[in-house]
């Protein structure tokens, strides 16, 4: 990770940490860069936060300061980003979101000319025009300034792209979406609607400070209730850009990125469609997704948490199907990244193709209790870095033996550190985590609000 660029891209919270400034020179540099030997074309989305409308303007600031000319699909998801920007045939993407995080938080996600996300090495450059005392980056001038165009099309042309994945119609099927108050406002009951789901809609009226608030993939108490209540078939909570999906069962239980997962990757290798015959996940994976593999004779192979990582490996070696546990999920022959809304329909597509309720989909999973805090601290290399942490950590870890894992790890885009345990009882693992947070107290390494 770099200074300012974490896992998923510039975060942090508007005007403290990522200011317009910040904004208005990844946007300088990302003209100068991609416009070397042409005028660049450079395709801009945002979620709803209050914030983001004044970024996308600085960024559109620094772009068009820089020759080059910007598409604005206004509020759209990122996952509609990455697309764009690889059918379409343009230099780079850009999406102004903080993800799952509260309206406060804003970020700056960059996709390279094929869709995927930007190239640390490209990151460092920007990183380094940010901290520069000397602009050498020339300013256009008459002709030569960029120009702003309105690109809403690009997103119904992303709608119609989803439409057109759905295997069967949704006529007679009951859904429940749970929008989060964020992106997927503009494009997610459209395409539901389209394929003849009775749609059912909550967290679907943003204004600028409710994205991710007691809704959406983050908090899914809501969505539970709202599916019980209205006897809904299933529901999918999306985030805040959606480019995470988490589902409902008929029942209301959760079905959580591992379990999507597993019920793609069976009915894929069903389909012979499940590449080299293996899903890949991060280190945060249950250790019941392994064994619910393995009883189908599916492989897995883990990478460190972040989609980026997942569909490095993916693309590296050929596989067709990863994720995370917290709902991104890749499907690398329809997209190059998470995308919230092509989950739920290939959950549809699973569903209505088994004749199976969703919960059936998933019985044969035993999910192992885990219990992951997120601890605010000074420093995350400081802990990184404690001897006397990583040692507690390891004893911990070998007195649990084969019984679970503990994972200890810093966060991409915020100071915390995340304390996870996983183990056969839920109160091991609270025993556990619980130990691992005073020893960080006693550290003098957590911060207290």
């Amino acid at each position: 990770m770099g200074k300012y660029f974490g896992t998923d891209g510039f975060r942090g919270e508007a005007n403290v940490d990522l200011t317009v400034e910040h904004a208005f020179k990844v946007g300088r540099f990302l003209g100068y860069y991609y416009g070397k030997d042409h005028k660049a074309n450079i395709v801009i989305g945002k979620d709803t936060r209050r914030s983001s409308y004044m970024f996308e303007y600085s960024l559109v600031a620094g772009l068009t300061a820089s020759g080059a000319d910007v598409y604005l699909l206004h509020v759209t998801s990122t996952p509609s980003i990455s697309y764009v920007v690889r059918t379409e045939r343009f230099d780079c993407g850009i999406m102004i979101s903080a993800s799952h995080n509260p309206f406060y938080d804003n970020g700056i996600k960059v996709f390279n000319g094929n869709g995927c996300k930007l190239e640390a090495d490209v990151e460092k450059l920007i990183e380094d025009y940010i901290d520069s005392d000397e602009d050498i980056i020339p300013l256009m001038t008459r002709e030569h300034i960029g120009k702003t165009v309105d690109y809403a099309i690009g997103r119904n042309r992303y709608i119609g792209y989803l439409i057109s994945l759905a295997t069967r119609s949704f006529q007679g099927i009951k859904v429940g979406l749970d929008l989060a108050n964020g992106s997927a406002t503009t494009i997610a009951k459209g395409v539901f609607d389209a394929l003849g789901a009775k749609t059912y809609v909550i967290g679907n009226e943003p204004d600028g400070t409710n994205i991710n608030k007691n809704c959406g993939s983050t908090n899914m108490k809501a969505l539970q209730k709202h599916v019980v209540e209205n006897s809904l078939d299933v529901g999918f909570a999306y985030d805040g850009d959606a480019d995470r999906c988490l589902a409902v069962d008929e029942n209301g239980n959760i079905i959580d990125g591992d379990l999507i997962m597993y019920i793609c990757g069976v009915y894929m290798k069903q389909k012979n469609d499940l590449s080299n015959n293996t899903v890949v996940t991060t280190v945060m994976s249950n250790m019941g997704l392994y064994e619910a593999l393995e009883r189908k004779g599916i492989n897995y192979e883990q990478t460190k948490v972040g989609d980026k990582y997942v569909y490095e490996n993916m693309q590296t070696n050929g596989h067709s199907l990863g994720g995370e546990q917290s709902g991104h999920i890749i499907f690398s022959k329809h997209s190059a990244t998470g995308d919230g809304i092509l989950t739920s329909l290939k959950i549809m597509e699973v569903m209505l193709e088994s004749k199976a309720k969703l919960s059936e989909l998933c019985k044969e999973v035993r999910i192992y209790p885990q219990k992951l805090v997120n601890v605010r601290v000074k420093n995350k290399s400081d802990v990184r870095e404690d001897t006397e942490i990583t040692d507690y950590v390891s004893k911990l870890g070998e007195e649990l033996g084969r019984d679970g894992r503990i994972l200890v790890r810093e966060s991409g885009t915020e100071p915390v550190i995340r304390v996870m345990a996983e183990a056969i009882t839920d109160e091991l693992c609270e025993d556990i985590v619980n130990k691992i947070v005073t020893k960080l107290e006693e550290q003098g390494h957590v911060v207290h609000e």
